[in-house]
């Protein structure tokens, strides 16, 4: 459905994408995961035809975006990470005049505006005007103006950012929801756990171009490449991480705190061993079980980038 090759956009010396390549299949979810400024915006902005690209393919249902913008347009559904509606209209009348844009009919646009309004709980506030509205009503209203024309992309940029919990939760699920009626996703966040959620497959970004890409069992499989046990007992973890060290070879033990520790093998590690140790030193095992490295763990090796720079990013509303 989308095919971005070799995408490069400069802003006088300052290179915001650099040789960008991706693919998106029809009715995936794909998410661009990335800190600010890793240019995530800025591919978005090229994809929808707000921003030429410097250099670079970019093929939207076989147009090519460049030399067809406005035919790639009509189908993409575009939810941008600020609301691009009019304050003083009311949520009807917003949809209406996002469905008059695309060409389409009175009867036809006012039919799917209801539907919209109902189908984002929206009814009751349909009459309200935008202003008026909390941060996650806003958002899913302009989600709700995106799908007016019922685009084949729904183009979202950092789409749960700022909003309340359970806003966000809704719209994971209409996320998920358009997939299972074909339409193709494209977005952005901060958030590492959300795509690992709901995205098919996730590209992590970073000073604007593409480190790794994958389904989240690929990325995972990128970086696992040894098995890690952790064992919770009732003291003298640090004593016990050099007694298991000398007794086990190709593995490493160390001691968490007093009570924990763990055991890094490129094999497997049999438990039933270790915890005869255990017992031989008067130890007792209130747990032992195999920790695996989590989606925020492969993003932090492929990027280099501390995953608290995400969520401070996340504390501040930012993305781009």
């Amino acid at each position: 459905m989308l095919y971005v090759k070799n995408l490069k956009k400069t802003y006088g010396n300052l290179t915001a994408v650099n040789d960008l390549s991706f693919d998106i299949r029809k009715g995936e979810i794909f998410g661009l995961l990335g800190p600010n400024g890793a240019g995530k915006t800025s591919t978005i902005n090229m994809i929808i035809g707000l921003s030429r690209p410097t250099a670079g393919e970019i093929i939207l249902d076989g147009i090519d975006v460049k030399k067809e913008t406005k035919k790639a347009q009509a189908l993409i559904g575009v939810v941008p990470d600020e609301s691009n509606l009019y304050n003083e209209m009311d949520g009807f009348d917003n949809l209406c005049f996002s469905a008059a844009l695309y060409g389409m009919r009175k009867e036809e646009r006012e039919r799917k505006a209801r539907q919209l309004l109902s189908r984002f709980k929206l009814d009751t506030a349909g009459k309200r005007p935008f202003k008026a509205y909390s941060k996650g009503m806003r958002r899913k209203l302009t989600i709700a103006a995106a799908l007016i024309h019922s685009p084949k992309v729904l183009v979202l940029d950092e789409p749960t950012t700022g909003i309340d919990v359970e806003s966000s939760r809704q719209i994971r699920e209409m996320i998920v929801g358009l997939k299972e009626q074909g339409t193709t996703t494209l977005f952005t966040t901060h958030y590492i756990e959300e795509a690992e959620r709901i995205c098919d497959r996730i590209a992590f970004m970073a000073e604007g171009q593409i480190v790794a890409s994958g389904t989240v069992a690929e990325l995972m499989e990128s970086i696992t490449h040894s098995h890690t046990v952790r064992f919770l007992i009732n003291g003298k973890a640090e004593e016990m991480a050099d007694v298991l060290q000398s007794r086990f070879d190709g593995v490493e033990v160390k001691s968490e705190s007093e009570n924990s520790l763990v055991m890094v093998s490129e094999r497997r590690i049999p438990l039933f061993p270790v915890i005869e140790v255990f017992h031989e030193n008067g130890i007792e095992v209130y747990e032992g079980r195999e920790v695996r490295p989590s989606l925020e763990d492969v993003f932090v090796k492929l990027t280099g980038i501390e995953s608290s720079v995400l969520k401070k990013e996340k504390e501040k509303g930012g993305g781009r």
